[in-house]
């Protein structure tokens, strides 16, 4: 962890049982190690907060950007209709013309045959075409 070989240790070793004296040494050894492992689990616990805290933030950043995604989108509904061509207007059906009266000095117009249907009749009361259903079969 700290780049320590063997000979240093074995060096740090020797220095500490002069230094102790061997009736000392295992219990400075012990109080060592403890110090030691207190030192391993809080640096442990502060790399795993320090963890934890980077993926919140990159939940946050990510939902975020989802975020940002949508509002994208939802101004592309929006603005979608503005960017395409516009259509062509909806023509309205006229109603239909009624026709002049004749004048009085004209010969009066041929009436229609009695025996013959609506249909075969040109002008006998037909709605006019509505542009938005399809076209009626004859």
């Amino acid at each position: 962890m700290f780049g320590i070989s063997f000979s240093e240790l074995l060096l740090v070793g020797l220095v500490a049982l002069l230094v102790l004296g061997p009736e000392r040494l295992p219990g400075a050894a012990r109080t060592a190690g403890l110090w030691v492992g207190r030192l391993k689990r809080s640096f442990n616990a502060i790399k795993a907060e320090v963890e934890r805290e980077i993926g919140a933030d990159e939940i946050r950043r990510q939902l975020h950007n989802e975020h940002i995604l949508s509002l994208e989108q939802e101004a592309k509904k929006i603005l979608n209709p503005l960017v395409q061509p516009a259509q062509p207007p909806v023509v309205q059906p006229q109603p239909a013309q009624v026709p002049e009266p004749a004048p009085v000095h004209a010969e009066p117009a041929p009436a229609a045959p009695v025996h013959a249907s609506p249909e075969q009749v040109p002008g006998a009361h037909t709605p006019p075409h509505d542009p938005t259903q399809p076209p009626r079969a004859p």
